[in-house]
């Protein structure tokens, strides 16, 4: 990533960003210069977030509560960003919930939590999202999706299902806009240093989430020619 990338005037919105990879990325955003809403389901989060944001910001960063599983609230949260920010150019959908059970155990409410956060969530954003983009002549949609959308694992069936879906949304949608001047991108991240679910310890051997934000940078300071479609990311000398 260059030094002098510069995304002064652009308007960003990073869904999940009050910890890890989206608390991350929303602070590379703003360093660079894009004002940033961020949204999430605690109040609380959102407010010790925004005032505990990186002090080099030349940006600015907003939040707002919203329950991205609902359609009506992630249409309410764009509303809020156009009135606040005044459009968008760059959304990153980052938020996302781990539920590890084995088939039998998994209940109904687990599977549509999984799937409603991790992949109709994404839809919904990216549905508000795009005529805005177009209208502005284009912009940036990156995904935050997980090496277990190609690896499946025991315990990962309904992860493994979101994360596998999105693989596949996140190409087709770079079918469907690309000519709409919207560069689409995934990014799947191994183990990173987040505590994402219990069954992940922390571990200085992991990726650290402003890893994942500098992928996500890198992939925006790419001349507009240039799309990057996927990466995939792994911590270099894993734990045994």
């Amino acid at each position: 990533m260059t030094n002098n990338f510069s995304l002064n005037g652009k308007f960003a919105v990073v869904t999940g960003g009050t910890k890890g990879i989206g608390k991350a990325i929303a602070e590379a955003l703003a360093v660079a210069g894009a004002s940033v809403a961020i949204c999430a389901r605690s109040q609380a989060e959102i407010t010790s977030t925004v005032a505990g944001i990186n002090p080099r910001i030349r940006g600015i960063v907003i939040g707002k509560v919203v329950d991205l599983r609902n359609s009506d609230e992630v249409s309410g949260f764009f509303e809020f960003v156009d009135s606040e920010l005044g459009g968008i150019d760059i959304l990153v959908n980052n938020a996302g919930v781990g539920i590890f059970r084995s088939v039998r155990d998994l209940t109904i409410s687990d599977w549509r939590t999984t799937l409603e956060t991790n992949l109709s969530a994404v839809f919904y954003c990216c549905h508000e999202a795009l005529p805005r983009m177009i209208i502005r002549g284009g912009g940036s949609i990156v995904n935050i999706s997980s090496l277990a959308g190609r690896n499946p694992f025991a315990g990962g069936a309904a992860y493994n299902a979101s994360k596998f879906a999105l693989n596949g949304f996140s190409e087709a949608l770079m079918l469907d806009h690309r000519n709409d001047n919207i560069r689409v991108t995934y990014v799947m991240p191994g183990s990173v240093d987040t505590g994402f679910s219990p069954r992940s310890e922390r571990a200085p051997w992991k990726i650290a989430p402003e890893d994942v934000a500098q992928v996500v940078m890198d992939v925006l300071a790419m001349p507009e020619r240039t799309l990057i479609s996927r990466v995939e990311m792994r911590p270099s000398r894993p734990g045994k």
